[in-house]
C-alpha cells in the first residue's frame, strides 16, 4: 500500500481538523505508517515560524518531541545490554554513575519503577538552560525518593537522565553522540537533532482568554537531555515508529518485544501500563503501544499497533493539546476505513520433536491441546492466561515463551515403551485422559 484512499484520507483529516480546533493549536502535524511506510499525512492550522514570517506546514518541519526522546534513550541501554556491556539488574552504582539512589537498577529506572522523585530540585528544567549530565548527581545530591523503590509505576523525568548518563559511562562518548551513531543515522532519521534545525516550528502557549499566542523558550535541557530533548519530523517519527514494527538491525525482535512487556502500572488505572521505555495501553482490540511527548510549546505522540502493522505520529506546536488522543483515533479510522486482511492460511512445516506429543491433554477435568502454531509447539487453553508457545531445549524438555508458563519447563515422561504419557508442567500434570 502506496497511500491512503481518498475516503480513508477524508476521515483522517476530520480527526486531525477535530483536535486542532477544539484544542486551538496553533499547527498541527499528522501522519499514519502502514507495513513501515508512511502512507497519509497532512497538516492542520498555521502560525508565525522562526523565519520571518514563514508558515509551519509539512512532514519536513520540526517539532520538539519532549518525551518521545525517552523510548530512545531506552533503546541505546538495551542495545548495550545485547551486546554484554550492561545488565538489566544492574545498580546505578555498579555501572558507575554517582547518584543518590545508587541501588536502583536499569529496569526501575527504564519502567520507571524505581521510586524517584519526578523532577530534579531547582527552577524548572523544560524552561531553562542546563548544565551537562556529568554536574547531574551534586545537583540531585540531598533528594530523596518519591515513593518506595519498586512499589510501583511513578514517572521520572531523574530516571532517565541517569540512564543517559549510563549511556555515556558505558559508552565512553556523550549521549547525543551515542543517539546519533547507534540509532538516528541508521534508521535514516536524519532530521532528528539536538537543537532546532531550520524549518522549525515556534513554539506556543495559547493564552485562555485572548487565544493569543506567546512565545515559549527552546531550551537546551543539558543534563536532562536524555528524557526530552530532541526536536524531529513527522517523516522521521514515522521512521521511528517503522522501526518499532521492523526493528532489525538497530536492535534484535526479541528485544523490541521485550520492550513492550507490562513492568510497572500506576494505580486505579489497570488499562494502561509501562515497558521499557514505553507506554502500553490494552483497551480496545489490543496492545498498542509508543509515547508522549511534551515541553513549553509543544506537545507530540507516537502510537503503534503492532497487530494491525499500523502506528500514527501527531506534533504540535501548543502547550497544551490531545495529540495524543489523536494518534488513537487515527488508527481507529484506519482500522474502520481499511483494516488489515488476515494472512491467508498456509500448512504448517514440521519442529523437530513435537508430531508425537499434539492432540489433548487434561489437567485433572480441565482440557489443554498441543497444536503447531505459526511454526512453534503452543500449549491451547480456553484461558487465554494459559496459553504458551514452547521452544525445545533439549530432547524431553521444552521451555515456556508466553504468559503464565513463560520461562517454565515442559517435561515430557515416557512409559515403559517410549510413549509420552505424561507432561509436567510447573506443578501441572498433564495426561492424555481427565483424571488419567
Amino acid at each position: 500500500m502506496t497511500a491512503a484512499r481518498p475516503a480513508t484520507a477524508d476521515a483522517l483529516e476530520c480527526d486531525l481538523a477535530v483536535v486542532q480546533g477544539r484544542d486551538r493549536l496553533p499547527s498541527v502535524v499528522a501522519g499514519v505508517v502502514r507495513h513501515s511506510t508512511l502512507v497519509w499525512h497532512s497538516t492542520r492550522g498555521s502560525a508565525p515560524g522562526p523565519a520571518a514570517g514563514a508558515a509551519v506546514s509539512g512532514a519536513d518541519v520540526q517539532y520538539r518531541i519532549g518525551s518521545l526522546t525517552k523510548s530512545m534513550t531506552a533503546v541505546l541501554i538495551l542495545q548495550c545490554r545485547d551486546e554484554g556491556l550492561l545488565d538489566l539488574g544492574d545498580s546505578v552504582r555498579r555501572l558507575g554513575v554517582d547518584s543518590p539512589w545508587p541501588d536502583t537498577t536499569m529496569r526501575q529506572l527504564l519502567a520507571h519503577a524505581g521510586g524517584l522523585p519526578a523532577e530534579p530540585p531547582g527552577p524548572w528544567w523544560e524552561r531553562h538552560d542546563d548544565s551537562a549530565l556529568a554536574a547531574l548527581p551534586e545537583r540531585l545530591d540531598g533528594q530523596h525518593l518519591a515513593i518506595a523503590r519498586g512499589a510501583h509505576f511513578h514517572y521520572s523525568n531523574v530516571g532517565y537522565a541517569l540512564l543517559g548518563a549510563v549511556v555515556e559511562r558505558v559508552r565512553g562518548a556523550p549521549w547525543r553522540e551515542v543517539l546519533r551513531e547507534r540509532l538516528l543515522e541508521p534508521l535514516g532519521m536524519l532530521r532528528t537533532t539536538y537543537a532546532p534545525v531550520r524549518p522549525h516550528a515556534q513554539g506556543w502557549s495559547v493564552h485562555p482568554w485572548s487565544g493569543r499566542l506567546h512565545a515559549e523558550p527552546h531550551t537546551d535541557t543539558g543534563a536532562m537531555a536524555p528524557a526530552g530533548q530532541l526536536w524531529a519530523t513527522v517523516g522521521d517519527l514515522a521512521r521511528w515508529a517503522a522501526f518499532w514494527l521492523d526493528p532489525a538491525p538497530v536492535l534484535a525482535a526479541t528485544t523490541a518485544a521485550e520492550m513492550r512487556v507490562p513492568t510497572a502500572a500506576q494505580p486505579g488505572d489497570l488499562g494502561a501500563a509501562y515497558g521499557l521505555g514505553l507506554s502500553l495501553d490494552a483497551g480496545g482490540g489490543g496492545l498498542r503501544f509508543g509515547h508522549g511527548g511534551s515541553m513549553p510549546g509543544f506537545v507530540a505522540a507516537l502510537l503503534v499497533d503492532p497487530d494491525e502493522q499500523t502506528a500514527a505520529v501527531t506534533v504540535a506546536n501548543g502547550t497544551t493539546g490531545g495529540v495524543g488522543q489523536l494518534a488513537s483515533s487515527l488508527l481507529d479510522t484506519l482500522h474502520r476505513h481499511e483494516p488489515t486482511p488476515s494472512p491467508a492460511w498456509e500448512p504448517e512445516p514440521e519442529v523437530d520433536g513435537a508430531d508425537e506429543l499434539l492432540g489433548p491433554w487434561f489437567w485433572g477435568n480441565t482440557a489443554f491441546t498441543l497444536v503447531i502454531r505459526d511454526a512453534m509447539l503452543t500449549l491451547d487453553n480456553a484461558n487465554p492466561g494459559r496459553r504458551s508457545r514452547f521452544v525445545r531445549v533439549g530432547e524431553d524438555s521444552w521451555r515456556g515463551l508466553d504468559a503464565y508458563f513463560t520461562g517454565e519447563t515442559l517435561t515430557v515422561a515416557r512409559d515403559s515403551a517410549g510413549i509420552p504419557e505424561r507432561l509436567e508442567l510447573a506443578t501441572y500434570d498433564l495426561r492424555r485422559h481427565p483424571y488419567a
